[in-house]
């Protein structure tokens, strides 16, 4: 039996230069190496749904090793088949350990954590990386990132990047009757696969968009004249964005991460090529509530609207977290968004597509 190490796409790099060839390429397989001894989960700062685990305590085990973070859409996407195999091998002898390894500051709260697993109806083991110990460990370099370790403790499979869940799947099943348990004999539960909201498969023939940041560090594309001006607030005008260019309209400050609303009435502006548009978003200060409306082509989104969105563009920030604007229903084509935040202290992190 040969297992494969892959590498597929799209994933979300580390930055944006340390995996792009990982991240672009077309799909890739080869076979595998000698079976790696495995790294280490210590030093993860705290654990969720479980006490520490050591892959040491797994010895008998087929574990996978999920690398997401909660405001990854590929993360999001990748989550109902990683849900869907905990529930249909758990009793055959799988281990599901998620490693939740921040992008943004924000996520290496703990509340948020742990409110994003409840809304996402995460049951299995996550360790709270904050501090990026165990992606260090594990020489890790995307979200999100598979690493399956077999009942004699050594990786067997890696994987970057969402996709190509079939072959994963079969190694599951090949390192689980590999372990020879009475376990593994068990009859498998029928699983529901939950692909409903942002867990929707993305529509590669129209995600025309690449990911788009706004805080300054890593921004590009940005059409407002004058481009951007760091770190202090200043009054800025959309310009005439091209497709998959961005603008801000009002009175903005731009930090290294987001860029946030000095004063209410301000948009973002992005014209874009997708059936799917997200944002994470955020707020200056937690408890506050910052409503917006969105508007595609100067008109209410209507049926187009995303899960958090109604039909007249109307929404609410009220988490630090990745909302989804659009969801478009016919046909795809080149569209302008504008979403105007009605208060003030909005944060925008990142724009995604599917």
């Amino acid at each position: 039996m040969s297992i494969l190490h892959r590498i597929t796409s799209p994933c979300r790099p580390l930055t944006l230069l340390a995996v792009l060839a990982a991240c672009l390429a077309t799909p890739i397989a080869r076979a595998a190496e000698p079976p790696i001894a495995p790294p280490s989960l210590a030093g993860a700062v705290g654990w969720l749904n479980s006490p520490p685990l050591t892959l040491e305590s797994l010895r008998g085990k087929v574990v996978l090793v999920d690398f997401w973070t909660y405001s990854c859409i590929n993360c999001l996407r990748t989550l109902p088949h990683v849900r869907a195999w905990a529930e249909r091998y758990a009793a055959q002898g799988l281990v599901v350990v998620g490693v939740h390894t921040p992008e943004f500051a924000f996520e290496k709260n703990l509340a948020n954590i742990q409110r994003a697993m409840q809304d996402l109806k995460i049951g299995f083991p996550v360790a709270v990386d904050s501090n990026f110990a165990v992606w260090r460990s594990f020489q890790n370099r995307a979200w999100p990132a598979f690493y399956l370790v077999d009942a004699q403790g050594r990786i067997r499979h890696q994987q970057y990047g969402e996709g190509d869940f079939d072959a994963t799947e079969k190694v599951i099943q090949a390192l689980l009757k590999e372990s020879g348990t009475d376990a593994a004999r068990k009859p498998m539960p029928s699983v529901t696969l939950d692909t409903s909201g942002v867990g929707l498969p993305p529509d590669m023939a129209n995600a025309k968009s690449p990911e788009t940041y706004v805080g300054y560090q890593q921004a590009e594309s940005f059409a407002s004249p004058g481009g951007i001006v760091r770190d202090r607030a200043h009054a800025y005008t959309p310009g005439m964005p091209r497709v998959n260019e961005w603008g801000l309209s009002g009175e903005w400050a731009v930090q290294p991460e987001f860029a946030e609303l000095s004063r209410a009435g301000g948009s973002v502006v992005y014209r874009f090529h997708a059936r799917d548009l997200h944002l994470v978003l955020g707020r200056a200060s937690a408890g506050m509530r910052v409503r917006f409306r969105l508007t595609l082509d100067g008109k209410p989104p209507g049926a187009d609207h995303g899960v958090d969105t109604d039909a007249d563009g109307n929404g609410v920030i009220d988490a630090e977290r990745l909302y989804q604007l659009v969801r478009q229903q016919g046909r795809i084509g080149d569209r302008t968004i504008e979403i105007r935040f009605l208060d003030p202290g909005a944060r925008a992190f990142a724009f995604t597509f599917g």
